[in-house]
């Protein structure tokens, strides 16, 4: 039991940090001095570096132990969220969310591994319902503590707190499993595609992160970061497929099952992802809210996905999991249909509907997902295809975050624009409302800058709706691409490929 609270702790901490800074972006934007756009790189910078790290995590257990890679990685994890605390720039925050991503890789893999061999086969699903709880949890409790500490105390608190547990869940790690060592091998490293991995991927991220600011492919950057970005990922293609140890098994593509999968999990994930961060900048921004109410009215998401994930657990070996997924899909689209219909005026009950509901869709998303992304694989290229899956998922996470933002900015000048035009001299409303702002004392400048903030208020809010209703419709598209995979074989009520699938 306490190996389980240490790998569980682990968890919780590496899955609260990819959302407790979501509430936390103005703050940390105003306090740096940047756009909150700007902002949201140091949620991407974690994804890309985190997802870049994970399929090096099999390499990395064969070279160094599974234990010692494990409370390595808390160790390090520990050491970064300090320095992240200590940033005085954005610049260093980035650097240090990179250095976090990138130690965190390995340890949600390796907490799986570690729990797995510390119970006999008939209590494994219950060693990984009681594993699993961490990670719906960690998105409740992550924007109320998120807001809760950036409102009371400051936002490097919000990466301080990681401190005490890591020290913690690294110390009960050793003491219990440092005689459960794995065994080491001196393997060959696939250092080229590593790093054709590492600048494709960086310079496609580092692209879209900075492309609204440098008006995109009219800057040189944003063109060599283009070039680069393509030139390495069709090199990496192409050396992946020719390698004997490829850092990334292409092959799996070639099952259709794991390519559609793949590919479902992927764009999903991005369009979840990038919402979830789109929500709480519209809410502080926009609707006067500060960190605390933006966290709790993000809090509920997770409420519904714990109380459904055991059902999901027992039943996705008997039911059809792309009937799950297809559900699951269309209470997304139903979520973010909800959230394209708020005004300005939405109150808080209207807010919080849509975020409840998407519990459940995130209970039938995941589990079912993965199961048919894995199934009909052999057993010893699971790991294999569990590390690419959640690279691609991961940074399709970070993408959707970059292309959720830059889309709003460009939605709401293109509003802005469009409202702007019916406020002219000749408007009697405009005129009338004018008046009124002066007459209650403000001077003709200080009204023209309320109405402003008023027309930026409306903007926003129709180009967050713009992305919602765009988003919806994308999950319906994707019920279709789910159906191509095949339906797990089943054996006496039970999936044949389900064992490997988890």
């Amino acid at each position: 039991m306490l190996g389980t609270l240490a790998l569980s702790l682990a968890t919780f901490m590496n899955v609260l940090d990819s959302s407790i800074a979501n509430v936390s972006l103005p703050a940390i934007a105003g306090d740096l001095g940047v756009s909150p756009n700007q902002g949201t790189w140091v949620i991407t910078s974690f994804g890309v570096a985190n997802a870049i790290s994970v399929p090096l995590t099999g390499w990395l257990t064969r070279r160094f132990g599974a234990v010692r890679l494990f409370v390595a990685s808390v160790w390090l994890f520990v050491l970064a969220s300090w320095l992240c605390g200590f940033a005085h720039s954005l610049e260093w925050l980035v650097a240090f969310r990179v250095l976090q991503g990138l130690v965190a890789g390995p340890m949600i893999p390796l907490s799986q591994t570690l729990l797995l061999s510390s119970y006999p086969p008939a209590k494994a699903g219950m060693a990984m319902a009681m594993w699993g709880m961490t990670t719906l949890v960690a998105p409740v409790v992550g924007p109320l503590l998120g807001g809760w500490i950036t409102d009371n105390f400051a936002w490097p608190w919000i990466f301080y707190i990681n401190v005490p547990v890591g020290i913690g869940a690294a110390l009960l790690a050793w003491a219990l499993y440092r005689h459960r060592e794995t065994p080491t091998h001196n393997v060959p490293i696939d250092s080229l595609g590593l790093a054709l991995l590492v600048v494709g991927v960086g310079s496609l991220q580092l692209m879209l992160d900075k492309g609204k600011e440098l008006d995109w492919f009219a800057s040189d950057q944003i063109v060599v970061l283009a070039l680069a970005a393509a030139v390495a990922l069709v090199l990496l293609v192409i050396w992946e497929l020719t390698d004997d140890h490829p850092v990334v098994d292409l092959r799996l593509f070639a099952r259709r099952n794991f390519l559609v999968g793949s590919l479902s999990i992927s764009v999903a994930y991005g369009l979840f992802f990038g919402n979830v961060v789109l929500l709480p900048l519209w809410l502080q921004q926009f609707m006067g809210y500060n960190a605390t109410q933006a966290g709790m009215a993000m809090a509920p998401v997770g409420l519904l996905a714990i109380v459904l994930t055991p059902l999901v657990g027992r039943k996705v070996s008997v039911w059809d999991p792309r009937r799950m997924v297809t559900g699951a899909f269309i209470v997304f689209a139903l979520v973010l249909w909800l959230r394209s219909q708020f005004t300005v005026q939405a109150d808080f009950g209207t807010i919080l509907v849509p975020t409840l509901l998407q519990g459940a869709a995130l209970a039938f998303f995941f589990i079912p997902l993965n199961m048919l992304t894995l199934s009909g694989l052999t057993p010893d290229r699971i790991p294999a295809a569990a590390g690419l899956s959640n690279f691609l998922r991961i940074t399709a996470g970070a993408m959707g975050t970059s292309v959720a933002t830059t889309l709003w900015e460009s939605r709401a000048a293109m509003h802005h624009a469009h409202l702007a035009e019916q406020l002219h001299a000749g408007n009697a409303t405009f005129q009338q409302a004018l008046a009124g702002l002066t007459g209650s004392g403000l001077s003709q400048q200080q009204a023209l800058a309320q109405v402003t903030r008023l027309i930026d208020q409306q903007a926003y809010t129709r180009a967050a709706d713009d992305i919602f209703l765009a988003s919806a419709w994308i999950f319906l598209g994707l019920i279709g691409l789910v159906w191509f995979t095949r339906r797990p074989a089943v054996r006496g009520g039970v999936a044949g490929d389900a064992g490997g699938a988890h």
